[in-house]
């Protein structure tokens, strides 16, 4: 798939689920930069940080984004489709520091229903932190208002 702008159906899957009442809560927002990308940008809150006492994100919170990016890669192949994270591989490189976490999340590999996606996460400055790579299951259900995400 090429670098193309996002498609009207990608920008409306990510407002769907930005405007989710667990998206605001988390504090990420999702986009489409392109049709064969998508980034979400994580403002890191006191909260996110933490585990022995260190103020890198905690990798809790970074495993939550790689499964909500990973999950949410099957709006590459087809936006109005519901699709499911089946399995996740990360690893975490090093800590991750800064004010803002950034994860990019792209389709290595489609066969049918099923995705084959990889993600990486960068820190404040840039630098690549963890990288994940996982499994998706493109559903044949279409979302409930036809379109795109409509999570209250």
């Amino acid at each position: 798939m090429s670098a193309e702008a996002a498609t009207a159906d990608q920008h409306r899957y990510a407002e769907g689920f930005n405007a989710s009442s667990a998206l605001r809560f988390f504090g990420v927002k999702l986009a489409f930069p392109t049709r064969d990308r998508l980034v979400a940008t994580l403002p890191v809150r006191h909260e996110h940080r933490g585990g022995l006492g260190s103020q890198a994100v905690n990798g809790g919170i970074l495993a939550a984004m790689f499964d909500l990016a990973i999950g949410c890669t099957g709006a590459i192949v087809d936006p109005t489709r519901r699709s499911a994270t089946m399995q996740l591989s990360m690893s975490f490189e090093r800590p991750v520091h800064g004010d803002e976490v950034t994860i990019e999340a792209w389709v290595d590999r489609a066969g049918g229903a099923t995705l084959f996606s990889s993600a990486v996460i960068r820190d404040g400055q840039g630098e690549i932190c963890a990288r994940c790579q996982g499994v998706v299951k493109l559903s044949k259900l279409a979302w409930e208002n036809g379109t795109s995400p409509n999570i209250g």
